[in-house]
């Protein structure tokens, strides 16, 4: 019988077993990549709320929001009481002949909260997963008889092969098959939008454009959709019968200062929103897709399709279960007001800081609990850093990825602060504190960066070299 490692013996793993595993098992490239940072030499103990407490006893200021996941913070005690409350009284995950009393309840929630006639809802495990699934219902809805999907040309809707396809961040470099029929647009460019849709007509007037699929916040750029924009593009997917997706996978769930941001449009309503992420409270992998009814009724509402798209997991039981907690959280500690007071503060304390290093500070944008700091890398790298990093020397934002990199390692180390950067084509220090954050996690990072930058870009990029070669 194979010597395996148990759950005790996986708890006390050191850091140099863990690696040896990874490499090993898992990803040697990972290890390199994530050794490149402080924080790729440390295991974690425990976790609650905005802090991350190490093993050796220090605390770490999570200014990631686990990177879209963690709006609730770390173990927020709801979440845990409603996990521990399904498992105390055993009850069943999953099973395709019973009903699930928690889908029932989480449809009609998501319904009653959302905009207009939003209220069909079927939940998988991954915001990638609600995107294809959004796709497909698109294409039934027009019984394959149209064959284009749109997407914006800064777009991240996932890394499988079907939301990779629709998917224009740089962060997929490889040509990976893609489904058929896909075009792009500029983001916010109405115009651009308006030549897309007449490339897909045919001789009659006729559009082949089954979907639009779109980010009216994009998490990955930190770039907003005009209101404008996207009421016109409402109106003539309407119009031409196309069905208008909004993903809302990151910035759902109060991220942006609204509970998912179309809505701070009043009266804009897409076919079909998707979302995941924090959707889980941090502790659920689950997503979902809702859809209008009269779209989901002519796709999938009949005896023949009625199992037409299904997975192995919908509607698993503590899954929902959790997200049923989630969302009342969201809603009853008012999650887009936390994050209107975070903007208040981040918006200012960045602004603050760009005047301060207009030297390294290039803009910086954002909204909500939802902010990036763009920096200006000046002439280049090193040679002595491009040969000891030879994977960002090839690629052609390898500068101000670099140097981003550098400060975040700077903010690890020496200020106790996890960030990580944005994947789009402009490089940018993402700022995403979890929405239990508050003014005093918000001037300790804003502190720090301040420190940080004031070290000056060459001691930032030699620092960051020592810690690669010696970590």
């Amino acid at each position: 019988m194979p010597e395996l490692i148990s759950l005790d013996q996986a708890e006390h793993l050191g850091i140099d077993q863990v690696h040896a595993l990874y490499e090993k098992y898992v990803s040697r490239s990972q290890v390199s990549l994530i050794g490149s940072f402080g924080f790729g030499r440390d295991l974690v103990d425990s976790a609650e709320g905005a802090w991350i407490t190490l093993r050796d006893g220090r605390r770490i200021l999570d200014f990631t929001g686990g990177i879209g996941v963690l709006n609730h913070g770390h173990n927020h005690p709801r979440i845990l009481a409603a996990r521990d409350r399904f498992r105390q009284r055993r009850r069943m995950e999953v099973h395709k002949n019973y009903f699930s009393p928690y889908v029932a309840a989480l449809s009609h929630n998501l319904a009653a909260l959302l905009p207009g006639d939003l209220d069909i809802c079927y939940f998988p495990n991954s915001g990638a997963e609600a995107v294809e699934g959004a796709v497909k219902l698109a294409y039934k809805y027009h019984g394959g008889r149209r064959g284009t999907v749109l997407h914006t040309d800064i777009a991240f809707h996932g890394k499988l092969l079907g939301a990779g396809s629709l998917t224009a961040s740089p962060e997929i470099h490889f040509e990976f098959p893609r489904i058929p029929g896909t075009d792009s647009f500029a983001f916010g460019d109405l115009a651009s939008f308006e030549l897309a849709l007449e490339r897909h007509r045919d001789a009659t007037g006729r559009s082949d454009v089954y979907a639009v699929v779109l980010e009216p916040f994009s998490a990955s750029a930190l770039r907003e959709s005009p209101p404008a924009f996207l009421r016109e593009v409402r109106r003539l997917c309407t119009e031409q019968d196309i069905v208008l997706v909004f993903d809302e996978v990151y910035t759902g769930w109060g991220k942006t200062g609204e509970l998912f941001h179309f809505m701070r449009c009043p009266g804009l309503v897409p076919d079909v929103l998707t979302m995941s992420k924090s959707f889980g409270g941090g502790k659920s992998s689950i997503s979902g897709y809702v859809a209008r009814e009269p779209v989901f009724r002519k796709a999938y509402d009949n005896l023949s399709d009625a199992t037409l798209h299904s997975t192995t997991y919908y509607g698993f039981g503590e899954e929902t279960a959790t997200a049923l907690e989630a969302v009342s959280v969201a809603v009853e500690e008012d999650f887009p007001g936390r994050a209107r007071k975070l903007d208040q503060l981040l918006s200012a304390g960045l602004a603050r800081i760009a005047e301060r290093h207009p030297r390294l500070v290039a803009s910086t944008t954002g909204r909500g609990a939802l902010h990036g700091v763009f920096l200006r890398p000046g002439p280049g790298i090193p040679d002595r850093i491009r040969t000891a990093l030879p994977a960002a020397a090839r690629d052609p934002r390898a500068v101000p990825k670099l140097l981003t990199a550098a400060v975040i390692a700077a903010l690890y180390r020496d200020h106790g602060i996890l960030t990580f950067f944005g994947s789009n084509r402009d490089i940018a220090l993402v700022v995403s504190p979890p929405l239990v954050a508050g003014e005093e996690e918000t001037t300790a990072f804003l502190n720090a960066l301040d420190a940080v930058l004031a070290k000056g870009a060459a001691r930032l990029l030699a620092a960051f070299l020592k810690e690669k070669v010696t970590g």
